[in-house]
């Protein structure tokens, strides 16, 4: 019996480095997958469309949301974001570990549909640390990077709406907590039980 694959939230504020380590958790543990959101904002240097994400126009994502099509979405600063509803769900079927890296608003959303659902946020190590890797990026002018900070602190009280709290000070060890995180959730009863039912029942049956 295949067992459905877990539904991993990751979410932090621009710059706590999110994306690198979802990255870095996919090469440990290959049998995960990214999901791919599609988005408004424009296509940054070094971007690929459906690697990074589906960049469609304002008319594109409005048709999509009208159709119900995406299982999360969200505007932010100024861009839309949505999680295919339809991708989502068939992977999980197919027993593959599925990671989202979306905001608390989406992560609320989820979690009023769906059950079982792993969340976790990261935090960056201080607000100094945050506006220097903001900085280091170069993807953003001092009037938007002023704007993410002021954001982070809104992001930042969702905190206490996730299961786990991961502080990303040094990459590896936080890396290394995030596979523990997953590992464990592999290993929940509620996600066992599917799989281990008939064990369960022949070590519980009566001689």
């Amino acid at each position: 019996m295949k067992v459905q694959g877990s539904l991993i939230i990751i979410s932090a504020p621009s710059g706590t480095g999110k994306t690198s380590l979802a990255k870095a958790l996919k090469m440990q543990l290959p049998q995960l997958q990214i999901s791919v959101s599609h988005t408004t904002r424009p296509i940054r240097p070094g971007e690929k469309n459906g690697t990074h994400y589906h960049f469609v126009s304002i008319e594109e994502f409005s048709s999509m949301l009208a159709q119900d099509v995406f299982l999360e979405h969200a505007e932010v600063f100024g861009n839309h974001y949505g999680t295919s509803s339809e991708w989502v769900t068939t992977s999980l079927q197919k027993g593959i570990d599925v990671i989202l890296e979306i905001d608390w608003q989406g992560a609320q959303q989820i979690r009023s549909k769906m059950r079982d659902v792993v969340s976790i946020f990261i935090l960056p190590p201080s607000r100094e640390i945050l506006a220097e890797r903001l900085q280091n990026r170069n993807q953003d002018g001092a009037d938007v990077i002023a704007l993410r900070m002021d954001q982070a602190k809104n992001q930042i009280t969702h905190y206490s709406e996730y299961d786990y709290l991961v502080v990303n000070d040094d990459f590896a060890v936080a890396l290394q907590e995030l596979v523990t995180i997953i590992s464990a959730a592999r290993l929940r009863v509620s996600r066992q039980k599917k799989f281990r039912q008939e064990l369960i029942d022949q070590l519980c049956k009566k001689s």
